[in-house]
């Protein structure tokens, strides 16, 4: 019996909403419907600004009301446009947009804004958000999620396989009897800040401002030294970590100290922040004996970063999921239609091989 699901996706990115129509059997998943929504630019200094500065609770209320009435107009916008019978909706899967992902403090949260409740009272559909809480109360990290879909669409192909996830962070999902995932680190969101910052453009098309430069040995290696890189798994990051603030230290090592100008060329930078997530991706994928890495999420249309990885990977296969018949940008979006088809039939999602979590748990809340 076939079971129609949306699933709604906006990453640490803030480039956008995709949405996903899916139909699901019991054993088939297919993408019928897709597109991206502009994400509305005020809602989104806000939550820059939630991010980096102290809010009142008045403006995270606030700030989670009105994302969830933009989800829900970009979703109303995507049924009516691809003339979608709302009756025919299941559910959607809806992920939230995460302000703060804090897995390894005393009393661990991740917080998702985009309130399930306004969604499903302006839309007329039930909605299933929530997924991140329970697999971290039972010892998990909350992520990363997309390793079990990963496993359920590829574990057909026979070669030894690794899929990564290229949005503002990159997660990378290590295929077989046990699944290994995790976060190896930054992927678009120091790029894309730097060339916002320096270019006023969002991102940089077909990495060619990166490949107009040089990338810096010693400023490499420099942020390599990140703790974080080294840290053993189960491991998860975001915007907590990766952002502004912690390239603006990193940059400000190889800046003269009376005058604060940078020693090396802003194109030079924009090369290094490339190389890397390029770098980073690529040394956990060497250790994980693999002959073929699936790649997805908004960095395929990096068309630099993709030859770096290649360049980096000499003996494995280096495609976009594209290419094994699975949309590279609606990825995501297709992982929480997904997610919320589990959870409307109360399937334990197989994570806690990824997470840490103590033991596999149904994932998400049913907002009726």
């Amino acid at each position: 019996m076939s079971e129609y699901y949306i699933g709604v996706m906006s990453g640490t990115s803030l480039d956008g909403i995709d949405i996903a129509y899916c139909q699901i059997k019991e054993h088939s998943f297919e993408l019928l419907q897709s597109d991206s929504y502009s994400f509305d630019k005020e809602i989104r200094e806000d939550v820059l600004k939630a991010i980096k500065t102290p809010l009142t609770l008045k403006q995270i209320g606030e700030l989670d009301t009105r994302l969830g009435e933009m989800y829900a107009g970009a979703i109303e916008r995507f049924i009516s446009q691809k003339r979608i019978d709302k009756k025919q909706i299941t559910a959607i899967g809806l992920h939230g947009q995460t302000l703060w992902h804090e897995p390894n403090s005393t009393h661990p949260f991740s917080m998702q804004l985009g309130n399930p409740n306004v969604i499903t009272a302006l839309t007329g559909v039930s909605v299933v958000s929530d997924f991140r809480r329970k697999d971290m109360a039972l010892g998990g990290q909350g992520a990363p999620f997309a390793p079990a879909f990963h496993q359920y669409l590829f574990s057909r192909l026979k070669a030894k396989i690794a899929v990564v996830n290229i949005g503002g962070m990159a997660n990378l999902s290590i295929l077989g009897e046990r699944l290994i995932g995790y976060d190896t680190g930054c992927g678009n969101v120091l790029m894309d800040h730097w060339i916002s910052l320096n270019k006023k453009e969002t991102y940089d098309k077909d990495g060619e401002w990166a490949r107009s430069g040089t990338f810096d040995r010693d400023l490499l290696e420099q942020m390599l030294k990140e703790p974080y890189f080294s840290k053993a798994i189960p491991k998860s990051t975001g915007r907590e970590l990766f952002n502004a603030d912690w390239l603006e230290r990193e940059l400000r090592k190889f800046s003269p100290k009376k005058s604060g100008a940078l020693s090396i060329k802003k194109e030079d930078v924009q090369a290094t922040l490339l190389e890397l997530s390029a770098m980073s991706i690529s040394n956990e994928v060497k250790k994980s004996g693999v002959d073929m890495l699936i790649v997805c999420g908004g960095g395929v249309k990096n068309s630099y970063l993709m030859q770096r990885l290649g360049d980096r990977l000499t003996g494995v296969e280096v495609v976009s999921s594209d290419e094994c018949g699975v949309s590279s940008e609606f990825m995501e979006a297709m992982a929480f239609a997904w997610l919320a088809h589990e959870r409307v039939h109360r399937k334990c999602v197989k994570l806690s091989s990824v997470t840490g979590a103590s033991k596999d748990s149904i994932l998400g809340a049913i907002y009726e």
